[in-house]
């Protein structure tokens, strides 16, 4: 029998990046917690060389749906054996490898995004939507999602059994007149809706609705606060909408 304790695996394994993703999220802060939860997130995902080649990507538009393998390049480095999720209220542990926390040994994450088009007139582009990726993101891998593989609705999916609870979203009139100026004023309504819904404040500060808020979308800066009406539901209010 052979021994497996006499073979090592290699002490360093080095990923290049093959695309770098831009997305409607500058900065880590309001982005999804899972992708798909903002279907009108927008992302580009450009090929370094010598990944840029057409002919990578000959086939892919035939497939509504990606795998990413990426780098959460803005995570730490450290990480820990046991981690807090907001789903549990960021005071319960669990290990790591039970949780997609970013905090991870490492820093690999995986997403589903929808393709929406494949441009190759300079270089090579993907246009997606659902991103749950902040611009900059290394992208390590491509593949194509088949549903009748890897979709499984009778999976058991432990402390996270159903989508985040969605909080209403109300724009005060200063938010309603900056997004009115806007062109893409449809588009950027549904995405601050999308996103803020689902309360992207950390899970220790939901007691907190003195706090005002601030998430960058696309040049923007969206302020806002959660509170509380007379009958106990909470409301999340965006108070205005500035340039970043």
């Amino acid at each position: 029998m052979t021994d497996m304790s006499q073979h090592c695996a290699p002490s360093a394994v080095t990923l290049s990046p093959l695309g770098i993703l831009d997305s409607d999220f500058p900065d880590k802060f309001g982005v999804p917690r899972q992708p798909g939860l903002a279907p009108s997130a927008r992302a580009t995902l450009r090929l370094l060389s010598p990944y840029d080649d057409p002919l990578t990507v000959r086939g892919l538009d035939a497939f509504s749906h990606l795998w990413l393998t990426f780098v959460f390049h803005q995570s730490p480095e450290r990480w820990s054996a046991l981690v807090r999720p907001p789903r549990l209220g960021g005071n319960r542990r669990v290990g790591v490898f039970a949780s997609r926390s970013t905090h991870r040994p490492n820093r690999l994450g995986l997403s589903l995004v929808e393709l929406l088009g494949v441009d190759t007139r300079d270089g090579v582009r993907l246009h997606l939507a659902g991103a749950d990726l902040v611009s900059g993101t290394p992208v390590l891998d491509i593949k194509p999602y088949l549903p009748w593989a890897e979709a499984r609705p009778d999976a058991r999916a432990g402390f996270a059994p159903e989508a985040p609870r969605r909080l209403p979203v109300h724009l005060t009139h200063a938010a309603e007149t900056a997004l009115a100026r806007r062109e893409d004023a449809a588009s950027l309504r549904r995405l601050i809706e999308e996103v803020l819904s689902q309360d992207p404040r950390p899970a220790y500060r939901h007691d907190d609705e003195a706090r005002r808020y601030g998430v960058r979308l696309r040049d923007l800066d969206i302020h806002f606060r959660v509170a509380t009406r007379p009958d106990g539901t909470s409301t999340l209010e965006v108070l205005d909408i500035l340039p970043a």
